[in-house]
């Protein structure tokens, strides 16, 4: 991709990320998601193209939604316009389009709204305030609801405290019911329900490359350190991100000594080896059986309790599973747990023998995962002790930027695909100007998305830094008994 031309500004610890300036070639919110194919809708439960009269089909289903989530009824009703998520949106300050504003992002779908299901919509036709749906409103919905990565940064800032990821996913939800949906997340879908995992990785695959990881560790460690697979009557089944075992290796590596050192089995399960859940980014129903895929691996395993890996959206989902999948009474712990929370309760145990000195070439910043900051609780400062106690050099990044205020890493959300792939530099940038600040040459993060879009964006905003996971700096830090 060729760099373009951008302003340059340099923050330090007492400067607040409140004035990131806009792109100078403002071209990037052109940028649309590519449409999915037949192929990958009819297995999910989607029309494979537009349905007849799809018109009068979204209304109705915009109906059947607000009857149905009292919560959308409310935010289409009580935003005053205030402007207050205006600046706090990563892709507006990457792109400088004022469509990308959350304010005007949900106008999209409330001016709709009020055509269709207000008073004023009934007596004033002819409003600018209320918009008929139709093939532009459509293609502006594909458009920019697929530019917001479903964060939620806006909602810490909004006074009226609407829920802008509900209102997208919303729009999605219709949209993919109308057949329209965009290659890159119903793929993903299809993927995940004929192979297990994401990548679309078969099973013969997985286990080859968890026996390609442990010949790994016996080179470094001179151990059998396993990665067990499908192990009826494990204590855990850990569902990673599949990125972890095939791209992350480290993250892999970390989580397997880790168990090792704490004596504690596990397995992953060649049914359901992916935790990442792009039903969210799509629909209901899908993010749905997604997620009852974890349980069903879980009960055909006999195993005590699940572990959710290295990765936001899929602990988002995870920590909803109880609402969303049912009840978790059939394992001994019963309710969602993150491999993070469970690594720093080992820590507080004593069950490691650590060496920070490992990680000394390290200058360790850590970014929190939108999902794990803002959707869920418990997980701000496991991950942080985790570095702590395995790193002696370890700066935060401005406490404008970090915990609930954190900003996106620009490629959540579903954007991870090449087509957006300007979008996502865009929106990447008030983040890796704050790890710019902190000097540090790694930036820490328990999310595959997070990693994945880093490791581009890092590289194209220069700042000296790599993405890795938590668990890799315990690798690096464990000390193993022979």
């Amino acid at each position: 991709m060729k760099r373009k031309v951008y302003n340059e500004v340099i923050y330090d610890e007492q400067t607040p990320l409140l004035n990131v300036p806009e792109l100078v070639d403002n071209k990037t919110s052109n940028t649309v998601c590519f449409k999915s194919k037949a192929k990958d809708m009819e297995p999910i439960n989607l029309p494979t193209e537009r349905v007849p009269d799809w018109q009068n089909k979204a209304v109705e289903l915009f109906g059947e939604m607000l009857d149905k989530y009292k919560g959308l009824r409310l935010f289409m009703d009580s935003c005053v316009r205030c402007g207050s998520c205006s600046d706090k949106c990563h892709y507006f300050l990457g792109t400088g389009d004022p469509k990308n504003m959350p304010v005007s992002r949900q106008e999209l779908m409330r001016s709709v709204y009020r055509k269709y299901f207000t008073m004023q919509g009934k007596i004033f036709k002819n409003s600018k305030d209320c918009v008929a749906f139709d093939d532009n409103i459509l293609k502006d919905w594909f458009t920019y609801f697929y530019q917001c990565s479903e964060c939620r940064r806006c909602c810490v800032f909004c006074p009226q405290g609407i829920d802008t990821a509900e209102v997208t996913m919303a729009a999605r939800e219709i949209m993919a019911r109308l057949g329209v949906g965009t290659k890159y997340v119903t793929e993903v879908v299809h993927k995940v329900y004929t192979t297990g995992n994401n990548l679309g990785i078969w099973a013969p695959a997985w286990i080859d490359n968890c026996k390609f990881l442990e010949e790994e560790l016996i080179e470094e460690t001179g151990l059998k350190i396993p990665l067990p697979v499908d192990v009826n009557g494990a204590e855990v089944l850990l569902v990673p991100p599949s990125a972890d075992n095939f791209v992350n290796t480290n993250t892999m590596l970390g989580y397997a000594k880790m168990f090792y050192a704490a004596g504690v089995s596990w397995t992953t399960s060649t049914f359901c080896n992916e935790g990442g859940n792009f039903g969210m980014f799509l629909n209901y129903h899908n993010y749905k059986t997604i997620n009852n895929r974890i349980l069903k691996a879980a009960r055909d395993l006999n195993v005590k309790y699940i572990l959710w890996g290295e990765c936001g959206h899929a602990w988002r989902a995870g920590y909803m599973t109880r609402t969303l999948s049912g009840s978790m009474d059939f394992l001994t712990v019963k309710y969602p747990k993150h491999v993070c929370q469970f690594t720093n309760e080992m820590i507080k145990k004593g069950a490691f023998k650590l060496d920070k000195t490992a990680n000394d070439h390290l200058k360790v910043t850590y970014h929190d995962p939108c999902n794990v900051a803002r959707a869920t609780t418990g997980m701000l400062e496991p991950p942080r002790d985790i570095i702590r106690a395995t790193c002696n050099n370890f700066k935060e990044m401005h406490p404008d930027t970090t915990r609930e205020k954190t900003f996106c890493c620009g490629g959540g959300g579903g954007m991870l695909a090449d087509e957006l792939m300007s979008m996502r530099m865009a929106g990447s940038k008030p983040r890796c100007m704050a790890v710019k600040a902190t000097g540090a040459n790694y930036l820490a993060t328990p999310c595959a998305i997070c990693k994945a879009n880093f490791g581009e964006s890092l590289k194209f905003w220069d700042t000296g830094a790599v993405v890795g996971g938590v668990h890799d700096l315990l690798s690096n830090a464990l000390i193993l008994n022979h």
